[in-house]
C-alpha cells in the first residue's frame, strides 16, 4: 500500500515571519520567565511547588522541560516537536493551576499559552510529518 503524499503547502510569508515573532518571543519567555525561576530556586517558583506538594527534583524537571521547549521553539526543525511539547506541558499546568493550586483566572496563562503553542504546531508541521511517519 503506498502513503499518499500529504506534505503541507509552503507557508505565506506572513504567516512565516508571524510564526518566527511568536517562537522568538514564546522562546525567550519560556526559557526566562517560566524556567528561569525554576532552575535557580526563586522564592516564588519555589513556594508554588511547595504548595502542590511536589518534591523540588519535579521543579527542576519542569524547569529542564520549559528551557528544552524554549530553546526547541527558536531551532528551525524543533520548532514544531517543540510546539508539541510544550502544548502538552501547558495541559498539565492549566489542570494543575486549576484544580490544585485553586488558580481562578490565573488558569487562562497556560490556556492562552496551550492555544499559542497549538498554532505554532500547526503552521511548523512540515517539521512533524518525518516524526509522525515513523
Amino acid at each position: 500500500m503506498a502513503l499518499i503524499d500529504t506534505a503541507p503547502a509552503p507557508l505565506s510569508r506572513g504567516l512565516h515571519r508571524t510564526l518566527w515573532v511568536l517562537q522568538a518571543f514564546l522562546g525567550v519567555f519560556m526559557i526566562v520567565a517560566s524556567a528561569g525561576p525554576k532552575l535557580v530556586g526563586e522564592a516564588t517558583a519555589v513556594q508554588i511547588f511547595e504548595d502542590m506538594g511536589a518534591a523540588p527534583w519535579f521543579r527542576y524537571f519542569i524547569g529542564l522541560v520549559e528551557l528544552a521547549g524554549g530553546i526547541g521553539l527558536l531551532v528551525p526543525r524543533l520548532a514544531g516537536p517543540a510546539a508539541v511539547g510544550l502544548a502538552l506541558l501547558m495541559i498539565g499546568a492549566a489542570i494543575t493551576q486549576a484544580f490544585i493550586l485553586h488558580g481562578g483566572a490565573l488558569v487562562l496563562t497556560p490556556v492562552i499559552l496551550f492555544a499559542l503553542f497549538v498554532f505554532i504546531a500547526w503552521g511548523r508541521r512540515a517539521s512533524l510529518t518525518p516524526l509522525i511517519r515513523r
